[in-house]
């Protein structure tokens, strides 16, 4: 549930890219235009009169000639040039997208009683079938105490409106069978049909005529331009959840050899103490030797309406580390508070010059206000340090 209304949507006239044929022929019957690049530009989506005229030269056709003239064979030459000229995206002012930062707060907001550890997103950019514009938009939601042995739960939208029924009839299901989820961290027999493990899939397509497979507008028809378009973006998400999974496989390696270490060194150094008749000695040197790693976790608590992140630094190294932590935000104008005070801060990430000495923890904090729901994981990177001697954050690629 959301306090907000969408915007209203606006029409819009029919895109070139992927018209059909019948309709091509119907509309140059129709229209008043007297020139055929006067009908192009005045009669669809995102086509200029200098555009017009390209694809007319391309068709071979007389840029003066009457669409009311228009033949069969020049028909199928103007279809073709439409596939041959570079076409601006449909605008989308047109759909009704329900927006990434609406469906993560939908998803948490369903999910919370099941304490999710990770939710991702992915918009596409608007795309065209039969000149009809579209767009996806998808979600997956994973772990906490979702069912691991079950199948995931799918969840199908159509402009806003769920999908209850003949969900095996759906362009949606079709796709999500065709993904290989295996690589993505899901279990799935054969690398085909639906993936089993804690997980919910959210698949929503906004479009001005969406192709249903029958009146009762319960599945979505098989077209290969919306098949196309739903599986670039739920490869996306999943593309997410596996680097999230990487992530916390990595550090759980490295947190159990350290839950190991501290449980065995300091029960050997008190033995030996015992034997010898001396005081226990200090141990924190020689774990650093064994661990050799700088440790970073992170954590994202709601307070107050305000999302704390935590970032926490632990030196486990035997001499001091400098260098610079970069933590992404989702907007600067939306960061209340930094502790402490970062080297620089850009539009999406947060700079500090870090040193920290052999065993030494110290942590970095900020907050980001109520209208951050788009902020669901700390993306932490670091520069003038081996990544290979860090833990819990990447290289940095970016400008320095």
């Amino acid at each position: 549930m959301v306090d907000e209304l969408p915007e209203q949507p606006k029409e819009i006239k029919p895109h070139l890219h992927g018209i059909e044929l019948g309709t091509l022929l119907k509309m140059c019957k129709d229209t008043k235009a007297k020139k055929i690049t006067t009908f192009l530009a005045n009669e669809f989506s995102s086509v200029s009169i200098n555009k017009a005229r390209e694809i007319v030269k391309i068709a071979g056709l007389d840029k003066n000639k009457n669409p009311n003239e228009i033949g069969l064979e020049e028909a199928k030459k103007l279809i073709e040039s439409f596939k041959k000229v570079k076409m601006m995206a449909p605008p989308t002012d047109c759909l009704s997208p329900i927006g990434e930062i609406y469906i993560k707060k939908g998803l948490r907001k369903e999910t919370m009683m099941l304490s999710p550890e990770f939710i991702s997103t992915d918009t596409r950019q608007p795309s065209v079938f039969s000149g009809t514009p579209f767009m996806v938009e998808t979600g997956i939601v994973y772990g906490g105490n979702l069912p691991k042995e079950e199948r995931v739960e799918i969840l199908r939208f159509a402009n806003r409106v769920p999908l209850l029924y003949q969900e095996g009839g759906c362009v949606i299901t079709e796709v999500i069978k065709d993904i290989d989820w295996r690589r993505y961290g899901l279990e799935q027999k054969g690398g085909r049909g639906i993936p089993y493990g804690p997980a919910i899939i959210l698949v929503h397509v906004a479009s001005v005529n969406i192709p249903f497979t029958s009146e009762s507008k319960e599945a979505i028809a098989h077209i290969d331009e919306i098949k196309k378009e739903i599986k670039l973006s739920l490869q996306q998400c999943a593309r997410k959840m596996k680097a999230h999974l990487s992530k916390k496989e990595k550090k759980e390696k490295v947190k159990n050899k350290f839950l190991l270490i501290s449980k065995i060194l300091p029960e050997i150094a008190r033995k030996s103490a015992e034997m010898v008749g001396k005081p226990v000695p200090s141990i924190d040197s020689i774990i650093s030797q064994i661990m050799n790693i700088v440790w970073i976790e992170d954590e994202i608590t709601e307070k107050n309406g305000m999302l704390e992140s935590r970032i926490r630094i632990i030196n486990y190294k035997d001499s001091s580390q400098n260098f610079i932590l970069y933590a992404e935000i989702p907007d600067k104008e939306k960061v209340t508070e930094i502790s402490p005070e970062p080297v620089e801060m850009k539009e999406k990430v947060i700079k500090w010059k870090v040193s920290v000495k052999p065993s030494e923890k110290i942590e970095y904090c900020f907050k980001l206000n109520k209208d951050s729901y788009d902020f669901e994981e700390n993306n932490l990177y670091i520069s003038g340090i081996n990544p290979v001697n860090v833990v819990g954050a990447e290289k940095w690629e970016g400008e320095e």
